[in-house]
């Protein structure tokens, strides 16, 4: 099927992120790159941070329409795990865009900002997936500690080349256990953190032994 003229859009912000940093790519260079007049680029998008905004919720959705039937009786905490591994997934295409992007935010407290709203906003839906209460303050809450953990997993993801994410998976636990000892002093977040079962996703995967070893 042929590309949407959003998807366009998009895929061509991501390749100029590869190339170049966030902060030099400008609205025309996006509507070159994706050979559609300017005027088109408007009626979709409003500038360049809408259009990473219209690609954080295409990744929700790749992950929302594709849930894991082989888990779907199991604890809202592997269901959490499962839901994040497949996100990561999701962004494997797409690992030197988000390095740059990594990389301008750290320059630019406003772009963080920007992006940490993006992540709370995505990770609210991710929490949903796996069954998990949005709601309220306490959704939020919820929501904003996902999103740092996986921005910190996200570190070792872009440097993780293995098919099986296995140092990903690595990393992921070991930032979702170090919130699960700090829910003894924030009480309902350790209904939020799922325990990694090592077994069982290097059968599904295929993927390597998980080495001990961000947006």
């Amino acid at each position: 099927m042929p590309a949407s003229r959003r998807e366009k859009i998009i895929e061509a912000l991501l390749a100029l992120l590869a190339e170049k940093p966030f902060e030099k790519i400008g609205v025309a260079a996006v509507a070159a790159r994706a050979d559609v007049p300017l005027a088109d680029l408007r009626a979709e998008f409003g500038s360049t941070f809408e259009i990473l905004a219209g690609f954080v919720r295409e990744t929700d959705r790749k992950v929302l329409a594709n849930p894991d039937k082989d888990i779907e009786e199991s604890t809202p905490r592997d269901r959490l795990f499962d839901v994040l591994m497949r996100r990561f997934e999701a962004l494997a295409p797409h690992r030197g865009a988000l390095r740059s992007l990594t990389r301008s935010a750290r320059r630019d407290p406003a772009l963080a900002l920007g992006l940490n709203a993006l992540a709370v906003r995505s990770q609210q839906w991710m929490l949903a997936a796996a069954g998990i209460e949005t709601a309220g303050l306490l959704g939020c809450m919820r929501a904003q500690t996902l999103a740092i953990l996986y921005a910190k997993a996200m570190r070792t993801f872009l440097d993780d080349e293995d098919p099986g994410l296995a140092r990903t998976m690595a990393a992921l636990d070991r930032e979702l256990a170090t919130a699960e000892r700090l829910a003894h002093f924030a009480g309902d977040l350790c209904r939020l953190v799922p325990r990694f079962s090592p077994r069982r996703r290097r059968r599904d995967r295929g993927a390597a032994p998980a080495e001990t070893i961000p947006v």
